[in-house]
């Protein structure tokens, strides 16, 4: 199957594996897994930070690095549409007791300041403290302006809050920008990576702040269940992607963009391409119809009025032109 659905489908190399078989091992909840040790460094010296903590999920990086930030009956100011407010079931609201404050994105991804100012709690015992401003880069396949995140850190440290960015697609950023990671990150307290999209792990993502922040972090990741034990063989296939699979997302945009221009020249209703993303507005009534038909072809989409096609390491450009081939016979039927 050509799996468009989405880049968590991934699956390891052969390179991969082998650098998980060959790993170095140990109990990381003592903090004696080597493998681990190297792979939070690295991520740390990457990023120009103090530290860095190795989790199961992105779910449990987000809600850890909001439990890290705010204290139960405290806020955090988000997306109406960001991934750590509206796709992870409320997790930092039921756990954590930290009230979200959704405000409406602009069309680039990013949260107005002035919008943002004008959610800020005044210091009165009516209401939650705000304490945290987390933003998402990329957002729905944006890379937020590099201005903006200067901008937006000077706005937080004006006010005392702190900066998070759910940076689960950071190094699409990073390669559209054409910088170093921490060229982006400078302009944050603390973010989060997903090894497990684009950069094509089995699981296991990463967040990354100051050393105390980690320290923090780490009880509250043993508190929501993510101390694992021999856990090196996970930590070398991130180390493994860090190492050699984020420049080749340069390759995912190239073949997304490609992919847009066709879809376009066929008549299909493509309304955007950003990063590794690919929108298209599905026939009037039909998203159901192109989804079996795809499926039927051997084509996996997410069948839904608009349909989000994402590319990733798994998909050649040999498939996506079948896909489009495919795409051409249902529009013709």
């Amino acid at each position: 199957m050509i799996d468009l659905r989405s880049d968590t489908v991934t699956r390891p190399s052969a390179a991969m594996k082998a650098a998980m078989m060959d790993a170095p091992v140990g109990d990381d909840v003592y903090g004696d897994d080597p493998t681990v040790n190297a792979l939070q460094e690295y991520a740390a010296a990457l990023a120009g930070k103090e530290a860095a903590l190795f989790l199961p999920t992105g779910t449990q990086a987000n809600l850890v690095a909001l439990l890290s930030h705010c204290e139960r009956g405290e806020e955090y100011i988000v997306g109406q549409l960001a991934h750590n407010y509206l796709y992870e079931a409320g997790g930092a609201a039921v756990l954590g007791s930290i009230q979200p404050q959704p405000i409406e994105a602009s069309r680039d991804g990013t949260l107005p300041l002035d919008k943002v100012a004008e959610k800020i709690k005044p210091d009165d015992i009516h209401f939650a403290r705000t304490r945290l401003l987390s933003l998402e880069n990329t957002h729905n396949g944006k890379v937020l302006p590099q201005g903006y995140l200067r901008q937006a850190w000077e706005f937080t440290r004006e006010r005392g809050l702190g900066l998070h960015v759910d940076g689960a697609r950071i190094f699409n950023a990073v390669v559209e920008y054409g910088c170093s990671l921490k060229e982006v990150v400078q302009y944050c307290d603390t973010f989060t990576i997903c090894l497990s999209k684009g950069l094509g792990t089995p699981v296991g993502s990463l967040l990354v702040g100051s050393a105390a922040y980690i320290r923090r972090a780490n009880r509250w990741r043993k508190m929501t269940g993510g101390g694992m034990r021999q856990a090196g063989m996970l930590a070398a296939a991130g180390q493994y992607a860090l190492e050699h699979n984020v420049q080749r997302l340069k390759d995912d945009h190239d073949n997304a963009a490609w992919l847009a221009a066709q879809l376009r020249e066929i008549g299909a209703d493509v309304m955007r391409q950003d990063t590794n993303m690919v929108f298209v507005r599905a026939p009037e009534g039909a998203a159901g119809a192109l989804g079996e038909h795809m499926k039927a072809a051997g084509v996996l989409i997410n069948a839904s009025p608009v349909v989000r096609l994402v590319t990733h390491l798994d998909v050649s450009r040999a498939q996506l032109e079948q896909v489009v081939a495919h795409w051409q016979r249902f529009l013709t039927r």
